[in-house]
C-alpha cells in the first residue's frame, strides 16, 4: 500500500489524504467564505461584545486588506446583533 504521506512530508493519517490548495489562503478569504453562508447562533452579548474587541485589536493591525474588510464587516455585524439588546451611548437618538 501507497502512501501520501510521504509525498506531503509532516502529514500523517487523515491530514495527508485532504487535497492541499498551492496557496494557503488568508484569513479574511477564510472569514469571507463563511459569511457567504452565515448561520444563526444564541450567544450571550457578553461574548459577543469581547469578540469584537479582540476583532477590533486585529483590525488594526491587519496588513492583507481582504482581512481587513472582512474583519470590519464582521464587526460591523457583531455591533448591530448587540445593540439590538444593548445599544450603545452613541447609537442613541
Amino acid at each position: 500500500m501507497t502512501s501520501n504521506s510521504a509525498s506531503r512530508p509532516g502529514q500523517r493519517g487523515l491530514t495527508a489524504l485532504i487535497p492541499q490548495r498551492p496557496h494557503a489562503s488568508s484569513p479574511g478569504q477564510r472569514a469571507a467564505a463563511q459569511m457567504l453562508a452565515l448561520r444563526e447562533v444564541t450567544l450571550p452579548a457578553a461574548v459577543i461584545t469581547a469578540a469584537a474587541e479582540l476583532l477590533t485589536e486585529r483590525l488594526n493591525h491587519a496588513s492583507d486588506p481582504v482581512t481587513r474588510e472582512a474583519t470590519a464587516a464582521v464587526l460591523t455585524r457583531l455591533h448591530n446583533a448587540v445593540d439590538q439588546v444593548h445599544p450603545r451611548p452613541e447609537n442613541q437618538h
